[in-house]
């Protein structure tokens, strides 16, 4: 781009007039021809121009009454006849870059040539492909990689990631788990679904310190017989735990609903002590859901899987490359994968003896009325006085009679019990007679069915 410089002359009133010229193209100042982006805001381009066609040797105190007229110090007037005359007039009208002399070192291509190939090769196996992923990788590969927030900006430059800015940053998470190994274990289930439209329940028991799998197995549905099943051959592998932490199902932890489920006593047989987390709050067992998520991750990455003998294969697959060939981003040290961390400190030891468990005994009656009270909630038998039960029923052999509706899904519950009738009645009522040893659920429809259930 050229630069017209026009002549101009300097009043007695020492304000600036320059003819002939169409003004700035980038802020519209008349007066000269040129753009003024990456100037001085401080110093318009005409003072400047002016400045330049300053006389050599001005008469005394010209120089002082300029500077006061343009409101610049004097200076700035010499540093600016100064480069003019060093570098020419235009070094002092015309924007020079704003780049640093000496840029920052960016990352050379092939560098992110590289990350973005071992990304891409992560995400087709059904790995985690995330910077701490690729730069992990990249070292097992013999590369430098760049830091993490490097990765991850050129990741979102070239568009290889969906930005998520409603998730919280990592320093916002405060990480908790055992301080040793087989301090406490994990277990839970989720479905998958087979291409074949059938679904299987996926179990997996993991090390709360080390994250380190411990056993898996694929059933048809999440029982106790799986559960049992897959602790059982972690603690052949391992040894026992000192807890062992679980949610809410019925086939794992029944506490909070004042029974105990068969697990939960195979597990104080063992010497473990059975703990839950709160309903409601499956963040308890994040760790475990984590591995969920992998794993799926996974799975989807190999379809298709027909048959539950193709999915078991690739649950051993994916449990020996997590445990042994993956770091972990959870642990400790760089680097570290789960059965390095779970071999690093010697393991917790469970109860040298099974655990017992004694309800405590029913308090003691004071009077008659009393005595009853206790009596029902001992025994919690079907002669309580139950909403809508005719007569009141003073005994136990007493006869009693009431109504229900049958809930939308075929059931109705009476006398602390849940019985299911039949969908097709949904909505329909039904008479129930009942006393301490047997339910009699009668259709109250022309033909009169009768279902009879006795203790």
């Amino acid at each position: 781009m050229s630069h017209h410089f026009v002549e101009g002359y300097v009043s007695a009133s020492w304000r600036v007039r320059v003819e002939g010229s169409t003004g700035c193209r980038g802020c519209g100042m008349p007066g000269i021809d040129a753009q003024c982006w990456g100037m001085s805001p401080r110093i318009p381009h005409l003072v400047r121009q002016a400045i330049i066609a300053f006389p050599d040797k001005p008469r005394r105190g010209d120089v002082t009454h300029f500077c006061a007229e343009h409101q610049i110090s004097v200076a700035a007037f010499y540093k600016i006849r100064d480069q003019a005359r060093r570098d020419g007039p235009e070094s002092v009208v015309v924007a020079r870059s704003t780049s640093p002399v000496t840029q920052a070192g960016r990352t050379p291509a092939a560098v992110e040539e590289q990350a973005l190939a071992i990304r891409g090769e992560l995400t087709r196996k059904g790995w985690d492909a995330g910077p701490m992923s690729v730069a992990s990788e990249m070292r097992k590969r013999g590369l430098v990689p760049p830091s993490r927030a490097t990765l991850a900006r050129i990741f979102t430059r070239r568009g290889v990631v969906t930005p998520q800015p409603q998730k919280k940053p990592r320093a916002a998470f405060h990480r908790f788990r055992y301080p040793d190994p087989n301090g406490c274990w994990q277990l839970d289930g989720f479905n998958y679904k087979l291409d074949n439209g059938q679904s299987r329940c996926v179990l997996q028991v993991e090390d709360d310190h080390a994250r380190f799998v411990l056993a898996s197995h694929v059933a048809v549905s999440e029982n106790a017989d799986a559960a049992i099943g897959v602790v059982a051959e972690a603690i052949r592998r391992h040894g026992a735990p000192t807890f062992f932490l679980t949610d809410n199902g019925a086939a794992f932890n029944q506490s909070r609903r004042g029974r105990e489920s068969r697990l939960e006593r195979f597990l104080k047989r063992q010497g473990v002590t059975p703990i839950s987390g709160r309903p409601g709050h499956p963040t308890t067992q994040g760790k475990n859901e984590r591995l969920h998520q992998t794993l799926g991750k996974f799975l989807d990455a190999n379809r298709p899987i027909d048959t539950t003998r193709r999915l078991a294969e690739l649950v051993d697959q994916f449990d020996d490359y997590y445990n042994h060939q993956r770091p972990h981003q959870g642990l400790d040290h760089l680097d570290q994968t789960p059965a390095q961390a779970y071999q690093a400190k010697p393991k917790a030891l469970p109860a040298p003896h099974p655990i017992t468990t004694t309800p405590p005994p029913p308090k003691p009656a004071t009077d008659t009325a009393t005595a009853r009270t206790a009596l029902v909630r001992a025994k919690r038998g079907p002669y309580r006085n139950y909403k809508g039960a005719t007569p009141p029923g003073e005994t136990p052999d007493t006869v009693r009679e009431a109504e229900r509706h049958v809930h939308s899904t075929g059931i109705i519950a009476i006398c602390g019990h849940v019985i299911y009738v039949a969908r097709s009645r949904a909505g329909q009522p039904v008479h129930v007679q009942f006393d301490d040893h047997t339910i009699t659920v009668i259709d109250n429809a022309p033909s009169r069915q009768r279902l009879r259930l006795t203790e």
